[in-house]
């Protein structure tokens, strides 16, 4: 009889081994088909971006970016907006674009700063209809479009009706500051550098007050990551505001949806109560 125990225990020993082996076999089999099929993946080619006929990536679509870099550049944290509109006036958080986490202001630049968040209600040039120079036209919650030829760039914005046309031949130094500035671009392989001067001074980057003077340069890079993302970046420089050049970077996405177009946004009219309503004989009463 202990002879038959020993047996039957030596059976199930032997047994409950076979089930483990075969078990660790089929892991290993399932191990190997997925990185089998993570290799596989891996060595597909990354999607290409559109290209015109003369091999140079075709930036034409309708682009967006989906942070909240127009809020503010920096990190920061959901807060409740200025006017009593409950959940739906308040400010989302995000974590920032601004490479190295803070704007490099001058001292007496970042009082300034500070006096714009104060006042951004009514100071920022958003709430006034005002063009959004650059960068901010590209990181507005608004659409805009490039039209992109061989022989000419050209930029549509939603909001405000801004444009810009991006000079492939220089042109020379700006005539005069404006809203958009002078775009005069470049390629660099398949990026596309477009450097931009002549910007008013009036322009913020962003809603919290962020501002630079008439001696800003920007020069911004967009290079194709597949055919509907692009990376933007802009190197801000403004000896007088800052203390060193800076930089912002981001993604941007192509509208996809076969009836993508920009939209009507005039804003004229939802700013004339706010800046001109104390004329108006409902504003005098």
């Amino acid at each position: 009889m202990l002879k038959n125990l020993t047996f039957n225990r030596a059976r199930g020993y032997h047994s409950q081994m076979r089930t483990l082996l075969r078990r660790s076999a089929i892991a290993a089999g399932m191990i190997a088909l997925l990185f089998l099929a993570v290799a596989r993946v891996s060595a597909q080619p990354a999607p290409q971006p559109h290209r015109l006929p003369d091999g140079k990536p075709d930036l034409s679509g309708i682009w967006q970016a989906l942070n909240t870099a127009n809020w503010d550049l920096e990190e920061h944290a959901s807060r409740a907006g200025l006017v009593a509109l409950g959940a739906i006036g308040a400010e989302p958080g995000g974590p920032g674009v601004v490479e190295g986490g803070e704007i490099p202001y001058l001292p007496a630049a970042k009082v300034q700063k500070k006096t714009n968040f104060a006042n951004r209600l009514t100071a920022d040039p958003e709430i006034k209809c005002y063009l959004p120079g650059v960068p901010r036209a590209a990181y507005m919650p608004y659409p805009f479009q490039i039209f992109h030829s061989a022989k000419a760039i050209f930029f549509a914005y939603e909001y405000a009706g801004a444009v810009r046309n991006v000079f492939l031949d220089n042109p020379g130094p700006a005539p005069a500051d404006s809203w958009m500035g002078q775009s005069v671009g470049h390629w660099e392989g398949d990026t596309l550098v477009v450097d931009v001067t002549g910007l008013d001074e009036r322009t913020w980057f962003d809603r919290s007050g962020d501002f630079h003077s008439d001696a800003l340069h920007v020069v911004e890079r967009y290079t194709p990551l597949g055919p509907d993302i692009l990376s933007y970046e802009a190197t801000i420089e403004d000896p007088k505001v800052f203390s060193r050049p800076w930089k912002i970077k981001m993604p941007l996405y192509r509208h996809v949806e076969k009836d993508a177009r920009l939209m009507e946004f005039k804003c004229v009219e939802f700013a004339e109560d706010l800046m001109y309503g104390q004329f108006t004989k409902k504003g005098g009463k």
